[in-house]
């Protein structure tokens, strides 16, 4: 839109040390790991609740729920690019136990709001937008944060053990939040969320690890401003032709998802006739996608190499996104499970590769304001993306916009040929 390699052989004599994936052996990453592991649980619930409440509840249309989806993402593109200055100056553990705090506390809101019978698609849009704050920094302090905790060697294996996290999450959790929308219990499914932002904020307290702000003994003689640390984290990414050329790809990528996501629930809902619990199903299921793909995204660098996997899995999981527009009703829903599965393998396979090159490659004291700078081009194609499916929708309904959006996505892998990627078995790395 937008992250387990084989055991080492272990020097030592212990039968447990040689079996641990490696990052899982150091304390502080467990501690990350669990705590994102339990707030993406309750996050994948309310990722399928809260549409489907805008839908069946409160009456919300294509154009609203292109509204809905834009929200959470608007964020990025006014704070995207100073929130990363602004965490380089910072420690990055305080920032995301605050964002996970008050992400709770939205959550909460909801959840008070629903109990009440006061809650309205202004709230819906309003806690969207406020959430997606919080997670602008969030991600900004997150990515910067995971390198803090393992050494290079390791960066793939805990951002695969991340992202299967993420993915089995997609695959547990939807079910029951069709379900709490179906019987009318959604204030259930926010309170779970809430509570696992509080849960995640927790774990971060525990950590031991002591961190110092990224670069302050470089910046201690000078008096930088923070449009000109801005400027320089633009100017590292435009230069570098690995990170442009695979950016662009993601962006264009997350554009056409994200209008064709915002479609998704309504389309099943309205257009096919499918309830609230099997649309929690069949995400369910689509998420084991993702789990597939965090699992063999180090074997596929492994054998094709990581530049050639990123170009595999681009090309390779694209097409199968236009079987989501052949979806009908009974046996026609394998359409859309087949189609979204395939999709789902190939994007977080590809994720897991470039997340891991991306944090290996760029200077610690610069992570992250690049990952912001990338993240405010990625993530700030989405809210227009979430815009442009509503209004193709409401003009031509929803599965001719969903026949062209899934085809621009598949279009969109001709982009990382445009680069050094195509000559090369390998991304470089420092």
């Amino acid at each position: 839109m937008s992250t387990p390699t084989s055991t080492p052989t272990s020097t030592t004599t212990s039968t447990t040390t040689s079996t641990t994936p490696r990052a899982l052996r150091r304390r502080d990453f467990r501690l990350l790991w669990a705590g994102e592991s339990v707030s993406q649980f309750g996050s994948a619930t309310t990722r399928v609740l809260l549409p489907l409440i805008a839908v069946n509840t409160l009456d919300a249309g294509s154009f609203t729920m292109g509204l809905l989806g834009a929200a959470a993402w608007v964020p990025w593109l006014l704070l995207g690019l100073p929130v990363g200055a602004w965490t380089d100056r910072m420690r990055r553990r305080p920032v995301m136990i605050v964002c996970n705090t008050v992400s709770a506390v939205l959550m909460f809101s909801l959840t008070a709001a629903h109990w009440l019978g006061l809650l309205t698609t202004g709230q819906l849009l309003l806690v969207a937008l406020l959430s997606g704050t919080a997670d602008v920094f969030f991600r900004a302090a997150y990515s910067a944060y995971v390198p803090a905790l393992l050494p290079q060697e390791e960066l793939a294996d805990g951002n695969a053990k991340l992202q299967t996290s993420e993915s089995a999450a997609e695959v547990a959790a939807p079910g029951a939040g069709g379900v709490l929308a179906q019987t009318a219990n959604a204030a259930l499914g926010f309170l779970a969320d809430g509570l696992s932002f509080l849960i995640s904020a927790v774990l971060l307290t525990r950590i031991r690890a002591r961190e110092s702000p990224p670069g302050r003994e470089e910046r201690a003689g000078a008096d930088r401003s923070l449009a000109a640390e801005i400027r320089e984290g633009i100017a590292f990414l435009a230069r570098d032709p690995f990170l442009r050329t695979i950016l662009a790809c993601d962006a264009a990528m997350n554009l056409f998802l994200a209008g064709a996501q915002c479609l998704a629930i309504v389309f099943l809902s309205r257009t096919v006739g499918v309830g609230g619990g099997v649309i929690g199903v069949l995400i369910a299921l689509t998420g084991l996608g993702g789990v597939l793909g965090a699992v063999i995204s180090p074997r596929l660098a492994r054998r094709f190499g990581t530049a050639r996997a990123v170009i595999l899995c681009a090309f390779c999981s694209g097409p199968f996104g236009l079987l989501i527009p052949l979806t009908t009703d009974g046996t026609g829903l394998l359409a859309f499970l087949v189609g979204d599965f395939c999709l789902m393998t190939g994007v977080v396979a590809g994720n897991v590769i470039i997340v891991s090159f991306r944090q290996a490659y760029c200077p610690p004291d610069m992570l992250g304001r690049v990952s912001s700078s990338i993240r405010f081009v990625m993530y700030g194609t989405i809210p227009i993306g979430s815009l442009l499916g509503g209004t193709l929708g409401t003009v031509l309904g929803d599965r001719g916009a969903l026949w062209l959006l899934y085809t621009g996505n598949a279009l969109c892998a001709l982009l990382l040929l445009t680069g050094p990627l195509r000559t090369r078995r390998e991304l470089p790395v420092p």
